[in-house]
């Protein structure tokens, strides 16, 4: 989509710090962290939202989740970490690409404060 700002980052278009990519999947540092390891894992097909996820791009879901194992690999999380998507406006989401948020290296409680 030529307006979103995730997919000029995932094209080059917008500079990021890089984390992770293969054929699916493109990481980045969040330049505005909620944790000291804070990054963004997105699909490099857009997607708008979890709520366009169907039978024809799951598999970027489960995509996703193989790169958080591996980024969490990389960088030592041994001792746990937060993975968040957010839905829609009420749901907090504030860019319409679907996006992951990786967050670790600080302790996460729930409910989130």
């Amino acid at each position: 989509m030529d307006d979103c700002l995730f997919c000029k980052i995932i094209k080059g278009e917008i500079p990021s710090t890089k984390v992770y990519e293969d054929d699916f999947v493109y990481a980045f540092l969040d330049i505005a962290p909620q944790a000291p390891f804070h990054a963004v894992i997105v699909p490099k097909a857009h997607i708008a939202s979890a709520a366009e996820i169907d039978e024809n791009n799951s598999v970027y879901v489960s995509k996703i989740y193989e790169a958080v194992a591996k980024i969490a690999k990389k960088e030592n999380l041994e001792k746990g970490f937060r993975v968040v998507t957010n839905c829609g406006e009420d749901g907090g989401q504030t860019v319409g690409h679907l996006h992951f948020h990786l967050l670790a290296r600080r302790y996460l409680q729930w409910p989130p404060g």
